[in-house]
């Protein structure tokens, strides 16, 4: 009987192995964008597809930390080069009016979109006999690479590290009502004045016909360029799309509509294994009595580069602090570093904020940071620069846990204003924590829904039982302006049409009245 039920067991076993090979698939994922916060994103995926078993090549601007078992890692350095002036030029960028800013961040998409595609490893990927099951690309105004998938025969899988935005939401046919689904680069919330409606509603009319008439005709070049064999038409392509998996869930943001291939998967990035931190960085943390503040400007702006004039506010705010302050600087040497300031070019910020002895972020307001910082259930400050760092920090204003201080406005002053108003308030430090419970309180894991989905939609070859059927419809017929037209002008015109027959009647009716009276013989009185 045990022999029996040991010979069963491996069957079973044997069975279960054949299956997991079965259901390993090959993707190609596509990060074209030089941030290494959007990198962050995308290479948690490629991390999470690869430990299920499943083979992944990885383009990207940057190079992976150690080789990964099933992952083709293939970095493309050169692509940093065609966004690495805007990187160094974000301070000045940022006090550009915002329609100048879009232009110019639009101008930079289409200039990283073919920096990628000319890139002789992708040129020989795509000459090459490779095949996909699928191709997972970034969405960061590149439309022309999705091609790709077309290419490889292969259904065309987005992520949206960006949050939820016109450029990935009109590749599913997500609907976003602008009465209260703020642009995400205006810090508007769900609930806008008149004003701010108007002001939405004319951004979004402005960015449409920006991106119809100027934009995509651009990634549409590039597109018959780099993919002359390609059946689809550029816009068709686009709108054939599988999934988008967003960065962003509703307990961070606001409730909004989905078509149900949009799926919903910020924080993915998060690791939920905790790792011990550097000696020489955990002793100074444990040391600290009042505290510890963690101060990063993210990836992409460099504290070594502020203006001397902003660096000097920092360092006097930090020096009149009883708190620790962990400052991302990156520089070994700091000019007038205070005492109770450790300075390091890199900080393990996940890690870092999970520390019960840290009780504050002072952040750039970008969407990982933010989120990280609520998952761990510490309040944070913002100076946003750039993109959606407003709108991040506008809801993290709204919703009592966060202050902003404007960069154009930054002085000492300002900054220990905000840094005390947040640390001496305890119904802060709740507020976050209530958002952080609600973050984690879900079915499962962020890169777990991550990865079922994508191999849902390779299982289905596409899943185009998704699909909504709002993606065959022009912008008169989505918005329904022609059965708006027919049906209440139609109506208007019946009531006018009635009106004029009553207007007939009635003057007929007068006519036959006046008539009788003329007709009438006068009786003569004596």
């Amino acid at each position: 009987m045990s022999h029996l039920s040991n010979k069963t067991s491996f069957i079973g076993l044997a069975l279960l192995c054949l299956l997991s090979s079965v259901a390993a698939y090959n993707y190609l994922l596509v990060l074209p964008t030089s941030a290494r916060s959007h990198y962050n994103v995308g290479s948690a995926l490629a991390k999470g597809l690869a430990a299920a078993g499943h083979q992944v090549t990885l383009v990207s601007p940057f190079a992976l930390k150690k080789p990964i078992k099933n992952i083709n890692d293939m970095p493309l350095p050169n692509v940093l080069k065609a966004m690495g002036g805007d990187i160094d030029s974000l301070l000045k960028k940022s006090e550009q009016p915002i329609i100048q800013q879009i232009i110019g961040f639009y101008d930079m998409g289409l200039r990283i979109t073919e920096a990628l595609l000319k890139e002789p490893l992708v040129v020989q990927l795509r000459q090459s006999n490779q095949t996909f099951d699928a191709v997972i690309s970034e969405v960061f105004l590149n439309e022309a690479q999705f091609g790709l998938a077309e290419h490889f025969k292969a259904p065309l899988i987005g992520l949206g590290t960006f949050g939820a935005i016109s450029w990935n939401t009109d590749l599913v046919g997500s609907p976003s009502p602008p009465s209260y689904v703020p642009h995400a680069l205006l810090k508007f919330s769900d609930h806008m004045t008149l004003t701010e409606r108007v002001i939405n509603l004319a951004f979004l009319s402005y960015e449409h016909l920006f991106m119809k008439l100027y934009y995509l005709p651009k990634q549409e070049h590039i597109y018959t360029k780099y993919f002359p064999q390609n059946k689809q038409d550029f816009y068709d392509m686009r709108k054939n799309t599988a999934l988008v998996l967003l960065n962003q869930h509703v307990s961070l943001s606001f409730p909004r509509p989905y078509s149900p291939n949009m799926i919903e998967v910020g924080g993915m990035h998060i690791n939920r294994k905790r790792q011990p931190l550097p000696q020489d960085i955990e002793e100074f943390i444990k040391g600290a009595t009042h505290g510890v503040i963690y101060f990063s400007m993210g990836s992409n702006l460099k504290s070594k580069d502020l203006p001397q004039e902003k660096r000097l506010a920092l360092i006097e705010t930090f020096s009149k602090l009883k708190q620790r302050v962990l400052w991302k600087f990156e520089e070994p040497n700091l000019p007038g570093k205070p005492e109770n300031v450790f300075i390091s070019d890199w900080f393990p910020q996940d890690d870092i904020l999970a520390h019960e002895n840290v009780i504050l972020f002072i952040t750039h307001g970008g969407l990982l940071s933010t989120t990280e910082s609520i998952y761990h259930g510490k309040p944070f400050v913002g100076i946003p620069i750039f993109g959606d760092q407003f709108l991040n920090m506008a809801r993290a204003e709204q919703n009592g846990y966060g202050r902003t201080v404007v960069y154009e406005e930054l002085t000492a002053e300002r900054l220990t204003k905000a840094i005390q108003q947040l640390v001496q308030d305890p119904h802060a430090k709740q507020l976050v924590e209530g958002m952080s419970a609600r973050y984690k309180d879900q079915p499962q894991l962020p890169l777990e829904r991550a990865v079922y989905w994508v191999e849902h939609v390779t299982r289905h070859k596409g899943a185009t039982y998704l699909r909504s059927a709002s993606q065959d419809l022009n912008f008169v017929q989505y918005h329904n302006l022609d059965a708006i037209l027919i049906l209440y002008g139609g109506i208007l015109f019946v009531f006018y049409c009635l009106l004029l027959l009553i207007r007939r009647v009635w003057r007929a009716l007068q006519n036959i009245f006046m008539g009788r009276q003329q007709k009438e013989p006068k009786l003569k009185r004596n």
